[in-house]
């Protein structure tokens, strides 16, 4: 897949992330520059999880984000449309209960969970309003929703600067690295399409969520979008 259309086709999209999911996790600390792991520790701060809260963690790819709920006593559900990921993640952490599913069909009950999360993946389901009105159903009321994605940089020099590198720098080091490095263009181009942080927000009120709120981590290359049910 070269072009990130916002029409993208869900199986082009899983075969990608199938391709891409034994080296993933290496390549995504390599070009976040480390900052993945900060971002993750936000986004669990974010969601301010108590232990036995019921967690659905979207888009969970192997399992990285899933673990730091798992050791806070939190009963989390990672849950991708990756085989190839979750294969992945169960050879790494088979003591979590990963679940395929469709983002915008998920395989759970009406009011299931106290709070859902999804990280670097609502831009990859191919209807995002679908797949926001599908995690607030299977929210329970009064629970809560928390988006970690990429956003647009707020100061003008430093925006320039990051989509440079993200068109030129960002495939080249994923070439090196990533161990399908051409779905790294489909990504890079997939983060320039994507609303802005405002749009974001405005899509999860349009979706249902009460009072989306963000918070910019990094200048705004990555937003915390945080919502209620």
């Amino acid at each position: 897949m070269a072009r990130a259309e916002l029409d993208k086709k869900p199986s082009d999209v899983r075969r990608m992330f199938d391709a891409v999911a034994k080296r993933y996790d290496v390549t995504n600390t390599v070009l976040s520059g480390g900052q993945d792991a900060t971002w993750r520790r936000e986004t669990f701060a974010a969601i301010d999880p108590r232990p036995g809260d019921r967690v659905l963690d979207l888009a969970a790819g192997t399992g990285v984000s899933s673990v730091q709920f798992h050791e806070a006593g939190v009963r989390v559900v990672p849950c991708d449309f990756s085989v190839g990921m979750l294969r992945v993640g169960k050879a790494k952490h088979p003591h979590l209960p990963f679940v395929a599913g469709d983002g915008t069909r998920l395989p759970f009950a009406d009011d299931t969970f106290d709070a859902v999360t999804i990280s670097y993946g609502l831009r990859n389901i191919v209807d995002p309003l679908a797949g926001l009105r599908e995690m607030r159903r299977v929210t329970r009321p009064g629970g809560r929703l928390v988006v970690a994605e990429f956003s647009h940089p707020t100061w003008a020099p430093w925006r320039t600067l990051y989509l440079e590198y993200l068109m030129k720098a960002l495939p080249a080091i994923a070439r090196a690295v990533s161990s399908s490095p051409d779905a790294y263009v489909y990504l890079a181009e997939s983060i320039r399409a994507w609303p802005d942080q405002e749009g974001l927000a405005a899509l999860l009120a349009e979706a249902g969520w009460s009072d989306p709120e963000f918070r910019n981590l990094t200048g705004g290359i990555v937003a915390l979008h945080r919502a209620t049910t």
